[in-house]
Parts: structure tokens; C-alpha cells; sequence
């Protein structure tokens, strides 16, 4: 069982240090990438502790059962099943994950993989330049900053060992084989990048294709979105049907202090979608400044202070709120969201800005104002 401890950014640690922590990263040599983790666990289904800490290993699904073992950030454990166990103080999930040594609390488990990929050979043209875009489908992969120079992004000068993560999605612009014989892909965000490039094993990212992200259903009309605050809810509506349903988790009600708020609110009412992006990276906003989060995929942004419907990897408690203002959701429904909501984005260039109200209407109800 892998247990090793790393350190990454959190909203949390943003508010309490802003930019004192500027030029403080250690830019580590082009010969320090290392060959991609491959240590994990045998599994079809695996578990990531996605918290900043560690984890306890119950041997019952219950916060008052002996412990066994302390499971570290970024752990990898083989996942069996979810079963409903008790929820610990406070809590309202009651879902936890089921391994082989015991049971671990599901909302801090990321539900990942372990697919490696066959690197391309050379880098595909497009309308922009050289890229494609890429999925991440292993648990998690380390990175490199390209240039001998402090990265600008702040979640990168303030983690000690950078990590990209399963089911991120990111903009592949060159392929480099290091002296190891490893390909190595170059890593450029197309949107929201401040200038920032690093390079990873080509072995962790899968291609995506035109195929899988085609419109679902373009031709149907009276297309609309519900967000519901009070059950924690999206449903995607035609007419008066229901055609898809799932839990999210919206603007987080209370501070890091745990005092209530409502600086996190998610903006209730209808929106029109003003973009849609395949990935971005995410910084500020005001709807609960004070995050930077790189390859959120399939975004779609409807609320100009930066509230956005999104996938999701740093955390598995949907159905409670937990988010900064955005609409947290699955990463597979995010996607299918993502392109069954007009306008459809096409894989070039990977974004969709918007002057009109042509987009699909985010409804975002909160049936106790």
C-alpha cells in the first residue's frame, strides 16, 4: 500500500498566504523527471486520498471502529465497493469505500484508474498551432517546470512536489524523449495559463477524440438546466422531461473557520452561459476567491463573478456543499452535461465565448429564499 505524504495547494492555504509565497518554489534540474509511479495496487477500480492528510483505515464503516492503519495524501488503495455505513459527526454521507485491509470514509477517496497510454509519435496540427487534448488516466503524475525560472501559478510556487491528477484534462503542445528513452509530453494550458509550462510522462495522458465528445441530442429544444440548492441536485431538462439527473455539491455554507457564510453562495436565478471551455485554469473569482486549480474540465461558466458547472477530482462528497461558488460535479457528468448544453464546443480550438443568451439556462433554485 502506497503511503507516501506530499504536500499540495488548498483554497484554505490561499486566503493565509496570498502572495507572500511568491518566488518561493524550488525549480528542480531537466534530469529530476522520473520514470511514472507504477507501484500502485492491482485493481479495475481503484481509491486516491484526495485530502491534504492523512486517512484511517476503519475495520468497520464507521468513524467509531478500531483503527488499522493511517492512509496518506495521495495514497492509492484497491476500491471493492461503496457501502452505506455511519456518517462521522457532522458529516451527512454515510457512503464508504470497502477495500481489501478495510474501509476508508468515500467522501475523501477519488474514485481513479491506473490506464497507462501508448505515447503518439508526433503532435497533431491544429487551427492554433501544434496540441491536442489530453485525459489523464492514472491516479496521479508528477511534473517538471520547463524553464530554470519561478513558475507564476500559484499552485505550483506553493507545492512542494507538483502533481497532475486522474481525469484532469490539459493541452499537450510538444512531445520531447528524455535521456532515458522516456517520452515526456509538454503540458501548455491553452486557457487561463499565465505563462506556466512543464513537462510529464507521455504514458499518463489518453487523446481525446472528436467522437467522444460530440453534441448529445443537439436537435432537441427547450433545453434547460436546474440546479437545485436545497437536494444538491442538477437535472437537464427537454420540454418537461427529465433526461439526466446527478448529485453536485454547490457554494459551500460555511468559512475554513467553520463559521457560517454566504461569501461561497452559488448565484441563484437563471443564467445564460457566457463560455464553455473543454479545460481551463481556474484562479480567483469572486464567488469565493481564493483558489488555482490547473485542467478543470468541461466547464461551463454562467455567472459573470466566475460560477461554473465543472468537473471535479479534489474531492468525492457530492450531495453536500463544498464548492467556492461553482457547481461541483462528477467528472463523467460533467462531461455528459457539458456537451449535451448548447452551444456545442468542438475539440478545436476547445472553447465557446458568448455575447448573446443562446446557451442552455442554468437554473440555480434555492427553495428556502
Amino acid at each position: 500500500m502506497n503511503t507516501i505524504f506530499t504536500r499540495k495547494i488548498s483554497r484554505r492555504d490561499f486566503l493565509k498566504t496570498g502572495i507572500m509565497a511568491a518566488g518561493m518554489v524550488a525549480v528542480k534540474p531537466w534530469n529530476a523527471i522520473h520514470a511514472m509511479e507504477t507501484d500502485w495496487p492491482d485493481g479495475e477500480q481503484l481509491g486516491r486520498n484526495c485530502t491534504e492528510g492523512l486517512l484511517h483505515l476503519r475495520a468497520r464503516p464507521s468513524e467509531g471502529s478500531t483503527e488499522i492503519s493511517k492512509i496518506y495524501e495521495d495514497a492509492v488503495v484497491v476500491w471493492l465497493r461503496e457501502v452505506v455505513g455511519e456518517a462521522p459527526g457532522g458529516a451527512l454521507s454515510r457512503n464508504w469505500v470497502e477495500t481489501p485491509d478495510g474501509y476508508l470514509y468515500a467522501p475523501s477517496v477519488q474514485p481513479v484508474k491506473n490506464k497507462p497510454n501508448k505515447p503518439l509519435d508526433q503532435i497533431p496540427q491544429t487551427s492554433t498551432g501544434p496540441g491536442f487534448w489530453a485525459e489523464i488516466t492514472v491516479p496521479y503524475v508528477d511534473i517538471i517546470l520547463d524553464k530554470d525560472m519561478p513558475a507564476c501559478s500559484f499552485w505550483l510556487r506553493n507545492t512542494e512536489r507538483p502533481r497532475l491528477y486522474y481525469s484532469q484534462v490539459l493541452w499537450i503542445d510538444e512531445i520531447k524523449t528524455g535521456d532515458s528513452g522516456q517520452v515526456l509530453y509538454r503540458v501548455n494550458e491553452k486557457y487561463g495559463n499565465c505563462g506556466d509550462l512543464y513537462w510529464v510522462p507521455a504514458e499518463a495522458f489518453r487523446p481525446i477524440t472528436d467522437e467522444e465528445i460530440a453534441p448529445i441530442n443537439p436537435d432537441a429544444t427547450d433545453k434547460r438546466i436546474e440546479v437545485n440548492l436545497n437536494y444538491q441536485t442538477l437535472s437537464c431538462f427537454e420540454g418537461k422531461d427529465e433526461v439526466f439527473f446527478c448529485r453536485i455539491s454547490s457554494g459551500d455554507k460555511y468559512d475554513a473557520n467553520g463559521k457560517a457564510t454566504d461569501k461561497y453562495s452559488t448565484p441563484i436565478g437563471e443564467h445564460h452561459p457566457w463560455e464553455k471551455d473543454i479545460s481551463i485554469r481556474m484562479a480567483g473569482g469572486s464567488t469565493g476567491a481564493g483558489y488555482d486549480t490547473p485542467g478543470i474540465a468541461w466547464t461551463t461558466l454562467f455567472d459573470p463573478g466566475g460560477a461554473a458547472i465543472h468537473s471535479t477530482f479534489w474531492h468525492n462528497y457530492f450531495g453536500t456543499p463544498r464548492s467556492h461558488g461553482c457547481v461541483n460535479a462528477k467528472p463523467e457528468d460533467a462531461k455528459w452535461i457539458f456537451r449535451w448544453g448548447l452551444p456545442h464546443v468542438s475539440i478545436d480550438p476547445g472553447r465557446v465565448s458568448l455575447n448573446d443568451f443562446s446557451g442552455t439556462i442554468v437554473d440555480v433554485i434555492d427553495l428556502s429564499k
